[in-house]
């Protein structure tokens, strides 16, 4: 945990920043980097979390966004945005493992709820996890979020080798803006 409280920024994400922003999400989900923190599905799956590909077309895409957390001009955060009807759903939110802890999630929501009501006019913003991540879900009750008790099988994409807990189901969580 960090104790730096240089202000942060918030912009949207250029395709220029795939490569830091693939480096970041593999960093804080997936591997030994992201045990330095305690958002990690290391004990979960193994192998990438997201290839540059994939977020550059996150980016280019109609209804999709995806925001960056800035500290002194280095990318710590980052989040996908998908504009669902009147709602937007929040994926791939990731904070650098190294400053997990400090606020910054927090705030980095906060920015995210603002920007879909302002962009999209969007009444409610939800989410998938897997159920078995407790103490994720409780920080997003923290947050606001509520269980909304539907279950979503873990995406099929996913191959079976990168998973190390077979039969993984995630439940959407749900906040009224």
């Amino acid at each position: 945990m960090t104790t730096d409280t240089s202000p942060l920024n918030f912009r949207l994400a250029r395709k220029a920043d795939a490569d830091d922003i693939v480096t970041l999400v593999n960093s804080a989900y997936r591997g030994d980097s992201s045990r330095a923190g305690w958002t990690t599905e290391a004990d979960l799956l193994t192998g990438v979390r997201v290839q540059a590909e994939d977020v550059r077309e996150l980016i280019e895409t109609e209804g999709s966004m995806i925001l960056l957390c800035l500290r002194d001009g280095e990318i710590v955060g980052s989040v996908n945005l998908l504009k669902t009807e009147d709602k937007a759903y929040l994926g791939m939110f990731a904070v650098n493992p190294l400053l997990q802890g400090a606020g910054i999630g927090k705030q980095f929501m906060q920015a995210a709820e603002a920007l879909v009501k302002q962009e999209w006019q969007s009444r409610a913003m939800w989410m998938t996890v897997i159920t078995s991540r407790h103490e994720l879900i409780a920080y997003y009750e923290r947050r606001g979020y509520q269980r909304t008790g539907r279950l979503v099988p873990f995406p099929a994409e996913v191959p079976e080798e990168c998973r190390l807990v077979k039969d993984i189901v995630m439940e959407e969580l749900e906040k009224a803006l």
